[in-house]
């Protein structure tokens, strides 16, 4: 495919969202309201990971029930969070606006802080596919040893320790004490409790240490096993299966525009991941062609505008570069 193809075939993927985004608000006039559907969206939401917190607290649910249900709840605030980074709810009022990002991220404390991920997620669109992208390489996209690209994927942590000396190296302008300090203080108290709880389970298991520790430790780590099961494991579900499906549809190397950038992934062996990510795999090629679209129409338009997309060669289920590290081969 030439240039001048390329550009022509990206123009009629464009063409086509918002010709179906056209479509559905002029069926749907709800549509016209959009700051109250992302709050109205975002308070239920919020709600029901509280709900679901209280029904485990009064043992109405198991802990296993609690943590998939919360895991598929947060998945909605990241699809709320990546909304408002392209400010897509209450621009032009800050104080709601800035409210919502608020809530979004205490709703997914393993995250750094959204008003610095909208900086490196806008560069993102800048640079997909290259080695400056930072926030995708931040959860494994480009890494070939399938061990540390585990580790990137399920700890965002520990995935930033161990590569930031090659980030360094390789990406401009890269900071980890920038990367670390945007996760203070809702990220840096989510890794306090995940590793406390951890530790202590294994100290407890070599070397029984319950009956040692004073009632306030105690008390502190009922709390803390409280937060694993209502917030900290739902969102390491949520977050690997996130960040194993977008390191797989993003393409590191050999890109040259937003047609090269992603292909889509429809493959059932996606399926538990879409789950906990809310269908990201499916759907985020279309955001790249058009940034600027609430998520719940980007859901609605999908099966219609993945058949355009793949009448017009976008690739999809490219496992071949899965295999190769990401890498777009023409």
């Amino acid at each position: 495919m030439t240039t001048t193809d390329t550009k022509l075939t990206i123009k009629t993927i464009v063409k086509a969202i918002k010709d179906e985004e056209r479509n559905l608000r002029q069926k749907y006039p709800i549509l016209s309201y959009q700051n109250a559907l992302g709050l109205t969206i975002l308070l239920l939401s919020f709600s029901a990971l509280v709900g679901l917190g209280v029904l485990y607290y009064l043992a109405i649910i198991p802990a296993w029930l609690c943590v998939v249900l919360a895991a598929v709840v947060t998945s909605i605030s990241h699809e709320l969070e990546h909304d408002l980074i392209h400010k897509q709810y209450f621009s032009k009022f800050p104080i709601v606006h800035n409210f919502m990002m608020l809530v979004v991220w205490l709703m997914r404390p393993n995250t750094i802080n959204p008003w610095y991920r909208r900086q490196i997620h806008l560069h993102h669109h800048k640079v997909s596919g290259t080695e400056q992208d930072l926030e995708e390489r931040l959860v494994g996209n480009g890494i070939k040893n399938p061990f540390l690209r585990f580790l990137v994927i399920v700890d965002g942590l520990l995935g930033l320790v161990f590569n930031s000396a090659r980030f360094k190296k390789e990406i401009k302008d890269f900071s980890f004490s920038r990367v670390f300090n945007a996760g203070f203080p809702i990220t840096t108290a989510y890794f306090i409790v995940l590793y406390s709880v951890v530790i202590f389970h294994l100290v407890n298991f070599i070397v029984p240490i319950e009956g040692m520790m004073p009632a306030w430790a105690m008390s502190t780590m009922n709390v803390f096993e409280f937060l694993m099961i209502t917030l900290v494991l739902p969102n390491i579900i949520r977050s690997s299966s996130l960040n194993f499906v977008t390191s797989s549809m993003h393409y590191y190397g050999g890109v040259n525009n937003v047609f090269e950038q992603t292909h889509v992934l429809t493959s059932r062996l996606f399926a538990p991941f879409h789950l906990f990510c809310f269908n990201f795999g499916k759907t985020h090629t279309i955001h790249h062609f058009v940034p600027n679209q609430p998520f719940y129409l980007r859901q609605a338009i999908s099966a219609k505008i993945l058949k355009v997309m793949k009448e017009h060669g976008v690739r999809f289920n490219d496992f071949a570069s899965i295999k190769n590290a990401n890498f777009y081969s023409k």
